[in-house]
């Protein structure tokens, strides 16, 4: 599904973030909400050579994988007016064509009481892409987010900032992927810093 179908004689739109999006959109909004989608969760399964890793050494960054009962929480930004296509430009770069993230819209849940619902955009890596890395174990993961840095910087930040968002924004909900990944990475890193 293309951006430009999807913003057809829509004067909004809501955008999901649920990767580096949460802290960094980078895009003129309107307002930001706290909330989840169903249907999905997140799981660093996908290849970044650009960001955050390169050719040789791709980092790992999230993607929603389809499961039934799973639900993933994160931020939904509303861009209004010309913000629309400014934002879906911008995002058209970041995600589609540097990241291979394809669009598509979803049901997103408020954080709150008497919050209705919203149709959101948001862009989901499949294994179809070149640069899918698809799943590893935990310690994996870690191993390589702990080496991998891109032109926005090392995967390490990616991966804590983004448990911290969890812990500060959504503190009652666990994410045992996401948390499991950063516990390893810390381990993994922690003689590096107290040697130096």
């Amino acid at each position: 599904m293309k951006p430009q179908d999807i913003i057809a004689g829509k004067s909004s739109l809501w955008i999901f973030g649920y990767g580096s999006l949460v802290w960094k959109p980078d895009f003129k909004y309107k307002r930001s909400k706290i909330g989840y989608i169903k249907g999905y969760k997140r799981r660093f399964w996908h290849g970044d050579n650009f960001h955050r890793g390169d050719d040789e050494m791709p980092g790992r960054v999230v993607t929603l994988i389809e499961e039934d009962d799973a639900c993933t929480w994160g931020v939904a930004f509303e861009v209004t007016g010309s913000q629309v296509e400014e934002s879906l430009k911008y995002l058209n770069v970041r995600e589609a064509v540097r990241g291979g993230y394809l669009t598509q819209v979803v049901e997103f849940v408020p954080q709150g009481a008497n919050q209705s619902p919203v149709q959101a955009l948001v862009y989901i890596a499949t294994p179809d892409n070149p640069i899918y890395l698809g799943p590893a174990s935990t310690e994996e993961i870690a191993a390589q987010i702990a080496v991998c840095k891109g032109k926005s910087g090392h995967n390490i930040e990616y991966l804590l900032r983004l448990a911290e968002f969890m812990r500060v924004s959504c503190p009652d909900v666990d994410d045992p992927h996401l948390f499991s990944i950063e516990k390893a990475v810390l381990a993994t890193i922690r003689p590096i810093l107290l040697a130096g």
